[in-house]
């Protein structure tokens, strides 16, 4: 339990802080989401994911994040409810935060520093930026956002 991603703290969006050592020896796909994006619809394929693995230690962990064009812009208690109504989304979503930038969260900073992407690019460059994360805390690959969930399923089939 001694890698880095486990010694980051985040919020749930429900408020309640939150260790990311919770989730040590699972398999985790790390995604900053938006409720007004195109790839919003997303959230149907990364919860079918969700449901199709979380019985075998899969996790996926969607941060909130309204950087892009303003996509996101409505309250924790909102974003909650949009997810679940429309998309009845039952993976665990947190605060809001920033993925870019000198306010960027400690988990982003940590996920860019381990995977870049298109072109040894850091910066996250949209919404729905996947992180696949390995039982053991590592991260194995990063995903653009277009790359659809469901595209996923053999990698993350791998590290299970």
């Amino acid at each position: 339990m001694g890698a880095p991603l486990y010694d980051i703290h985040v919020t749930t969006i429900s408020g309640e802080e939150r260790s990311l050592a919770d989730y040590a020896d699972k398999v985790l796909l790390i995604v900053n989401t938006a409720s007004k994006c195109g790839f919003t619809p997303q959230y149907e394929g990364l919860e079918q994911l969700y449901r199709c693995y979380r019985d075998r230690g899969f996790e996926v962990l969607g941060f909130p994040c309204n950087q892009f064009g303003g996509q996101e812009p409505g309250t924790e208690s909102e974003i909650q409810a949009f997810c679940q109504l429309n998309y009845q989304v039952d993976f665990p979503l947190f605060a809001k935060l920033e993925v870019n930038g000198e306010n960027a969260h400690p988990l982003y900073r940590f996920l860019k520093g381990e995977a870049r992407g298109l072109l040894g690019s850091e910066a996250i460059k949209w919404n729905f930026t996947k992180f696949l994360v390995n039982r053991q805390g590592e991260v194995v690959k990063r995903f653009a956002p277009a790359t659809l969930p469901s595209k996923l399923a053999t990698e993350i089939e791998a590290i299970l």
